[in-house]
């Protein structure tokens, strides 16, 4: 079958590749039908991770199962089916608590979850014409039949939950103010998320004017970053009075007001400076353990300083972490298919597979307006 293979940093390819087998009775055979190119994937495609030449990428799966192991009960053949990127067991203890994306079975350990964290856990990933799904009954969510709402259904394995996920973690409730750092997919998605659930007011906050564009498009307020400080201009737009919530989509590779450099710990001290007293902080945006490719010697081990001080002074809370995509996936499915959301406003292209290639070099460099990116096989 053909797959997308990683090659190098910076280099991938489309190439043939062995298809994957049923080799537990839980298993099951997903031909892929969409296959998401996500922000998460630029940090392997760029060497930035322990990802290793050779690895399928691929994390945000759908498709139309192929083939049932014979310990499968809830799916057949041709069920339509979307997948979460984070695989999970859905039978120990932190699966059993509803916090899938820490299953200790798939990931145990989790010193070394990221360079997996992209490849579905141990998995091989979806950018290909096949992928197996393990533990499919707990991880496999059936779709409706046909090919209707395919681009909304997509964003279900990774970028609407963990949108929704970031407005859950901040401690958000209807009525509330909320600021969301980044206007990339998943912060459009947060977004997105916090109008749906009834914010009062919600500013997305970026430099890119097409991604603030399209915030301001869904009823969101934009806010440049570039033209003078974010925290400020929030501040002066509410009469000096600070937001109750506050999300970070954007994660460790946070930019400078120009865009040249980064700063690990730039969305974080604006979080805390923005947010009242006693509010919540949600931070979906990922902050890995290392990278080689960081700014400096300490964020390269995943160290961040930011003023926690202040934090404790504002008595400020934070929740943090993966998206547990099952305690979320079926519900926004059911919007999706109530006409209540429709996130597929934030795809900006759909390629075949054998685009991916070029699709990976103009999305990591941001241009033709490659911000989400579906795949065909």
């Amino acid at each position: 079958m053909r797959a997308v293979v990683y090659d190098k940093p910076f280099t991938v390819s489309v190439q043939e590749v062995e298809k994957p087998k049923i080799t537990h009775p839980d298993d099951i055979i997903v031909k892929v039908t969409t296959t998401c190119i996500c922000g998460s994937d630029l940090h392997m495609y760029e060497g930035r991770t322990g990802a290793q030449p050779g690895i399928v990428f691929g994390h945000e799966n759908m498709g139309i199962v192929d083939e049932v192991g014979n310990g499968v009960e809830l799916l057949k053949k041709g069920d339509r089916v979307v997948m979460p990127f984070n695989v999970a067991c859905g039978r120990c203890l932190n699966c059993e608590e509803g916090k899938s994306a820490f299953c200790t079975h798939v990931n145990p350990g989790f010193t070394k979850m990221f360079p997996s964290y992209v490849a579905m856990g141990p998995y091989q990933g979806g950018q290909a014409e096949y992928v197996k799904v393990p533990f499919a009954d707990f991880n496999a969510l059936k779709l409706p039949p046909g090919k209707e709402h395919e681009e909304d259904f997509a964003l279900l394995a990774d970028i609407f939950p963990t949108g929704w996920h970031g407005v859950e973690l901040s401690g958000f409730r209807p009525g509330e103010s909320v600021v969301v750092f980044g206007a990339g997919p998943v912060g459009l998605m947060a977004g997105y998320s916090a109008v749906l659930r009834g914010a009062s007011e919600v500013y997305v906050v970026d430099r890119v004017p097409e991604r603030l564009q399209k915030a301001k498009e869904i009823g969101c307020i934009p806010i440049d970053f570039s033209k003078s400080d974010a925290v400020e201009q929030i501040k002066a737009l509410r009469g000096g009075r600070e937001v109750d919530r506050g999300v970070d989509a954007v994660g460790y590779q946070a930019t400078s007001a120009d865009g040249k450099s980064e700063k690990p710990n730039a969305v974080l001290e604006a979080l805390i400076a923005v947010v009242r007293p006693t509010g919540g902080l949600g931070i979906p945006g990922l902050y890995v353990p290392s990278d080689p490719g960081a700014p400096d010697s300490a964020s390269a081990k995943g160290y961040i300083s930011f003023p926690f001080g202040k934090l404790f002074e504002k008595g400020l809370s934070i929740g943090t972490g993966q998206c547990n995509v099952k305690s979320y996936n079926r519900y926004l499915r059911d919007l999706i298919i109530a006409g209540k959301a429709k996130p597929s406003f934030v795809v900006s292209h759909n390629l075949s597979l054998e685009d991916a290639t070029s699709a990976y070099e103009k999305f990591d460099k941001r241009i033709d307006g490659y911000t989400k990116v579906l795949l065909h096989p």
